[in-house]
């Protein structure tokens, strides 16, 4: 399925959360934390300014990031991938 955001928005695939803790215990699906950390596989244009010109985003396709926890708005495709569309403003920063 092929997705383009409109403006700032980009779409995320939130990378699964750990499974087991630093002390090896192994947490069921209802303890995990939800993920705060995704790669972005679709990027709108970019914001537009008040003068008309807009402003291209600063992440591009293939970066990992990392978000705000309640951020974005998630859905499923018809191929089952879980994704999550949300503003640039939205992304707190690119993991290296």
């Amino acid at each position: 399925m092929k997705i383009q955001p409109l403006g700032d928005r980009i779409v995320v695939k939130p990378l699964e959360a750990e499974a087991k803790t630093k002390g090896g215990i192994l947490l069921p699906d209802t303890a995990k934390e939800k993920p705060q950390l995704a790669e972005v596989i679709a990027v709108g244009k970019g914001k537009t300014l008040e003068n008309g010109s807009v402003a291209a985003p600063e992440v591009k396709v293939g970066d990992k990031v990392l978000y705000g926890k309640y951020s974005g708005n998630e859905f499923t495709t018809k191929d089952g991938d879980e994704l999550l569309i949300l503003r640039e403003e939205d992304i707190l920063a690119i993991v290296k």
